[in-house]
């Protein structure tokens, strides 16, 4: 099959090697420049490339496209898909993130559990106050979104002895969660939420999700993890009950818009830490491991077989 790999514009961190493609029997070009694209369209039978790419070049000439894999898990940016060749199948590469997701994930609520934030806010202020954390062992954390992100945070904080309750479309049990609720009654778990991690997809069910009324369901000192995306939540409802010292504190990793603009509240909020959108990525694997679940999809694909990274446009995920 013929294969071309396209860098992003504008994160050559994330650009793809030659030595990253292990798989024989394929003809593989890589470029980076929209000319390059163009011309490998011409012949190429499958394309690797992240969103940004597809939406500043589709749609475009691609007569011979049957598979088309994003380096994104989440590809809500490229609704509605009216750009999509009929006959393509579109990939995500759901599974990349896992580890680093995870390591993360659990690493915001262990720094919410010891006050970190709050130390890093009397830091900021030149001001010695000693604060006292607690251990997680114990503590009750609610994660809503039982995909590869949330449940690598809830396997984490099963080691950590933590009480998990996972919140996902329906209760199915999840080997490293505690307990199940469907989506429907995430209401009933707020109040006894010690700490509150998003790691769902973004959706039209999920957008807004975490709104100024579910927020205040929290109970005083709670701490919130969002690694999931910024529309998941009301940022200026999570803003007030920071300032207010409702919350103990939060960890961001998105945001609405991103990227966060200069002399916007988020950057004075007590007790609230931003990581700019680089809690799931890892430099150094990323490609790989995406070059991985793309050749295992490929075998699939070869094989007559169902995609299992498939994108499903109805549902958003």
């Amino acid at each position: 099959m013929r294969i071309h790999l396209q860098n992003p514009i504008d994160d050559p961190l994330f650009h793809f090697s030659p030595d990253m493609w292990d798989e024989p029997g394929h003809d593989i070009s890589i470029g980076s420049t929209p000319e390059d694209l163009a011309a490998a369209l011409t012949e190429a039978e499958a394309l690797v490339c992240d969103a940004g790419v597809i939406k500043r070049n589709f749609p475009c000439p691609a007569p011979h496209l049957k598979l088309l894999f994003a380096t994104n898990a989440g590809l809500e940016r490229l609704a509605p898909f009216d750009w999509l060749p009929p006959g393509v199948a579109l990939m995500n590469n759901r599974g990349t993130h896992a580890t680093k997701a995870g390591e993360f994930g659990i690493m915001a609520v262990l720094m919410l559990a010891s006050r970190v934030p709050a130390m890093v806010t009397h830091q900021r202020a030149g001001r010695w106050q000693k604060i006292w954390g607690n251990v997680a062992s114990g503590r009750r954390i609610t994660i809503v979104g039982l995909g590869v992100l949330g449940g690598a945070v809830a396997a984490h904080a099963q080691h950590f002895g933590m009480q998990v309750t996972g919140v996902r479309t329906t209760a199915a049990p999840h080997p490293d969660c505690d307990r199940v609720v469907s989506a429907d009654d995430l209401d009933s778990v707020l109040p006894e939420t010690d700490f509150l991690v998003l790691a769902c997809p973004l959706t039209e069910r999920t957008q807004g999700l975490m709104d100024r009324r579910r927020l205040g369901l929290l109970p005083a000192g709670a701490g919130i993890v969002n690694i999931g995306r910024g529309r998941l939540m009301d940022q200026e409802a999570l803003c007030d009950l920071l300032d207010s010292r409702h919350l103990s504190g939060a960890v961001l990793d998105v945001f609405a818009p991103e990227p966060v603009a200069e002399g916007h509240r988020i950057w004075s909020t007590p007790n609230l830490v931003v990581s700019p959108h680089t809690s799931a990525d890892d430099p150094d694997t990323y490609n790989r491991q995406s070059l991985a679940i793309f050749a295992e999809n490929l075998r699939a694909h070869e094989a007559g077989e169902p995609l299992p990274n498939l994108f499903d446009i109805a549902r958003g995920y």
